[in-house]
């Protein structure tokens, strides 16, 4: 059996996990809903706060699914309960970034023009500091696409290590010219 396939899903109390004929998921709990469709080849059980997925047979495409889909209906367990979170630091001289209400980023990163994000639905950013940028949602998949556009926006570069990058990144630095 796929390694993480078979693990079980516990559903803690105050989350209410339903599943449609159509093998549609909704996750319902204190922070909001979540919504997935499962392959049709997957089944899933629910007893006992405990959520199962099987799937019909050993083939190399069922195992992969299995896994999958296990991965997606925990994350939107763990996202409706606690949430998830990305961390971006800013390096460099005069970068700075701000939250407006957060629901916008106005990023100053070196540019003739601030860089200026709104923020999907379920999506809030936080600012702590000016080169600090937390960015925070329900949905595990959303917050690790919009972290990597906002890193994208000025990848950090390897000689000075200047520009946005994950608060657990590390940075190869190169040697510059003088360096012999």
């Amino acid at each position: 059996m796929s390694r993480i396939g078979k693990l079980p899903i516990t559903v803690p109390a105050g989350v209410e996990v339903k599943v449609d004929e159509n093998n549609t998921v909704t996750v319902k709990g204190p922070k909001g809903t979540l919504v997935q469709e499962v392959n049709p080849v997957i089944t899933l059980k629910q007893e006992n706060g405990i959520l199962t997925l099987e799937r019909p047979s050993d083939a190399k495409p069922h195992k992969a699914m299995h896994g999958l889909y296990r991965s997606l209906v925990h994350n939107m367990v763990v996202g409706v309960t606690d949430g998830f979170s990305k961390t971006l630091q800013l390096v460099g001289t005069g970068y700075r970034a701000q939250a407006e209400g957060g629901k916008k980023l106005n990023i100053a990163i070196g540019f003739s023009h601030p860089v200026i994000l709104d923020a999907p639905e379920n999506i809030t950013f936080e600012t702590p500091d000016q080169t600090t940028i937390v960015v925070k949602g329900i949905n595990k998949q959303q917050v690790g696409n919009l972290a990597a556009d906002i890193r994208a926006i000025r990848k950090p570069e390897p000689y000075l290590g200047k520009g946005i990058k994950y608060a657990d990144e590390h940075i190869r630095r190169k040697e510059g010219k003088t360096g012999k």
